[in-house]
């Protein structure tokens, strides 16, 4: 069931915003050189490894002109991308990962391999499901929370998953969105 809501709203999603996504790639390509699409390897459902995709909010090279992890006001980050980031539409290509099946729309967010390298087992939990879009810890405060209290919130939402649950996260997440707590921009 859920994966049937999943499809059926992420191809509604790319639908409806897709004036959106050529008016963002325009943007990107106007303001500088490069991809519109920045891919990363994130780490999914039972540790195995796909390319999640975002509209590209950084300069060209950016992870050759600084730290891995985006720090606020990073000056890697372009003017484009600072707006993208602001409101989370640099999420928006990640609805394509819901349709080929590796995300959900609700979910724990996927993370890099680095970081799920030092889970510890019951943190190896938030992994036994598909990752998703928007979550608990998204909700809840995003990249303001320390890594172990936002694998809580992953871990809760598995032991607690239901379609009622990611009801209540979506509404709860464009209140999220549009206060930019945890943002980095």
């Amino acid at each position: 069931m859920k994966r049937i809501i999943d499809l059926g709203m992420a191809s509604m999603l790319i639908l409806i915003f897709f004036p959106l996504f050529l008016i963002i790639a325009i943007a990107i390509k106007l303001e500088s050189r490069g991809a519109i699409f920045f891919r990363h390897v994130r780490v999914g459902k039972d540790e195995k490894t796909f390319l999640m995709w975002k509209f590209r909010t950084m300069i060209d090279g950016a992870d050759k002109a600084g730290p891995g992890l985006t720090k606020d006001r990073d000056p890697r980050i372009t003017k484009v991308g600072r707006l993208l980031r602001r409101v989370s539409l640099d999420e928006l290509p990640q609805l394509f990962n819901v349709v080929r099946g590796e995300m959900s729309i609700v979910g724990p967010r996927p993370e890099i391999p680095e970081m799920v390298q030092t889970y510890s087992e019951q943190q190896k939990r938030a992994l036994s499901i598909k990752p998703g879009l928007t979550g608990l810890s998204q909700v809840n405060g995003r990249d303001d929370l320390p890594i172990n209290d936002k694998l809580k919130y992953e871990i809760e939402y598995v032991e607690k998953s239901s379609l009622i649950l990611d009801l209540k996260i979506l509404l709860k997440t464009v209140p999220a969105i549009l206060n930019g707590r945890g943002n980095r921009y």
